[in-house]
């Protein structure tokens, strides 16, 4: 048994440790603590978590800690959570690992909770996301058994790009370098040994969306109907990507009407679906293979980068965690005169003057997102209507959070600091406002796709809505 659990211990890119030692061996089971990998399958955190438990003989529970308080969570972001832990109880249920939701700070609810069940070890979920690690930090101070986590929701572990990424250009050889080596599939292991009677802790809330969103009390922006989350929505969402979708990815994933894109950036962010079944997916798909080349290109070098940005720049939802290029340049152009100077709440409620920019402001509150192309478009218009660069990017960086079905997620961050201050972009020509920032224009945007028809798209949806 000592030799297997070794093993598994063993140091691996994909698990960071937070608190040494070897599994106690009084402890009753073997906690996993789920949190950004928010599913029951293809969940390589659980599967260490079931692995440990199998090679100690003990039990497996999976716990969440589910918060009231996240920053720029909205009602509609915990509807579609507790879609994906509804299906993650199912699968985690068939693979023989029990599920506690309690309410609270996961911190809190994980420390108190292996207060309770006296664990052997505590295995957890990695997130780059700041408030995911100080968590992690505060439960890593202060169990008294080891914790690891795992990184497990990106194709190639983070831990092998130590230091933040310039561009595309500098991380794409090095994940192209041992991309064959994680382009496997992850065996979901059952646990062999159930659940005792006499382990019987209190298992915390049901799993009843409406009576949690009331014990939640929870407002802000209200649940995008038809749109849910969950493993199986994300199953089905990409069943329809791979058969219809992604044989066109290569010359239409621009156009926003209809959309060509998988739609499964919300799930990714959840962690109700994770890149490897996606790759993997596509990579076996009968699509022509410039369209999984470029899909894989968006997948896993685009998000890994994103992600390799919020895990070594702390300032990544700022302006200040743009180079210094950008930095200056938009400081040269501070006083520059701007035409349109509008408010946060003319921006909100998409009060300009572009009908353009006002139908993609209005599809994200309405429904949750924003087609990736113009989202560029729309934080770089959002720096050229407010009085500065640092301005501009927490005014996106708050719509973005608190509308946006996968707001608070690297991608978006990423995004917004290529929009505004020319992360991971190069200078280009000197223009007022943006200096040397890429630009880009109502006319140059249109000309991408028919802007006329999303436009018309948004404002017959805007009129189903409030007459429905």
């Amino acid at each position: 048994m000592a030799d297997r659990v070794e093993t598994l211990l063993k140091d691996h890119p994909r698990v960071r440790v937070l608190r040494e030692g070897f599994p106690d061996p009084e402890g009753r089971c073997v906690v996993y603590w789920m949190q950004r990998a928010q599913r029951g399958k293809d969940n390589a955190a659980l599967n260490l978590a079931i692995a440990l438990g199998n090679a100690l003989k003990k039990p497996v529970v999976a716990v969440f800690g589910l918060t009231a308080n996240y920053p720029g969570a909205q009602e509609r972001h915990y509807h579609f959570l507790i879609d994906g832990l509804i299906d993650a109880a199912g699968d985690l249920a068939d693979r023989g690992v029990r599920f506690v939701l309690r309410t609270g700070s996961p911190d809190r609810v994980v420390k108190e909770f292996a207060s309770e069940v006296r664990p052997a070890i505590v295995i957890g979920d990695d997130n780059p996301i700041r408030v995911g690690r100080e968590w992690r930090d505060s439960v890593a101070r202060d169990l008294e058994i080891p914790f690891r986590c795992v990184d497990a929701d990106v194709v190639v572990p983070s831990s092998l790009f130590p230091k933040e990424e310039y561009a595309a250009r500098t991380i794409r050889p090095k994940i192209h370098r041992v991309l064959n080596d994680y382009l496997k599939p992850i065996p979901n292991i059952k646990a062999n040994v159930q659940w005792p009677i006499d382990l019987a802790a209190p298992m915390g809330e049901a799993l009843e969306r409406y009576d949690l969103i009331k014990t939640l009390n929870v407002g802000g922006a209200g649940r995008v109907e038809n749109y849910r989350g969950g493993t199986r929505e994300a199953e089905r969402r990409l069943k329809l990507f791979i058969e219809k979708r992604l044989p066109r990815y290569a010359t239409d994933r621009n156009e926003p009407t209809p959309y060509m894109t998988s739609e499964l950036s919300a799930h990714l962010h959840f962690g109700h679906i994770g890149p490897l079944t996606l790759a993997l997916a596509a990579i076996a798909s009968e699509a022509p293979r410039e369209s999984v080349d470029v899909y894989l290109e968006e997948l896993i070098v685009r998000r890994e980068l994103a992600i390799n940005y919020v895990w070594r720049n702390d300032r990544y939802d700022r302006l200040e965690g743009c180079p210094e290029w950008a930095l200056g340049t938009l400081a040269e152009h501070r006083a520059d005169h701007r035409p349109h100077l509008y408010s946060s709440d003319d921006l909100e409620f998409a009060r300009t003057h572009d009908p353009l920019w006002n139908a993609s402001q209005k599809e994200m509150v309405l429904t949750g997102r924003m087609h990736n192309y113009l989202r560029m478009y729309w934080a770089k218009k959002i720096l050229e209507w407010t009085p500065d660069a640092a301005t501009a990017f927490r005014i996106a960086v708050d719509l973005n959070d608190r509308y946006e079905m996968d707001g608070r997620d690297p991608n978006g961050y990423t995004g917004i600091a290529w929009a505004i201050g020319g992360k991971h972009d190069r200078p280009w020509p000197e223009r007022p406002i943006f200096g040397t920032v890429r630009f880009m224009s109502y006319a140059s945007t249109s000309k991408k796709f028919d802007s006329n028809a999303y436009i018309a798209r948004v404002r017959s949806l805007e009129q189903k809505i409030l007459f429905d």
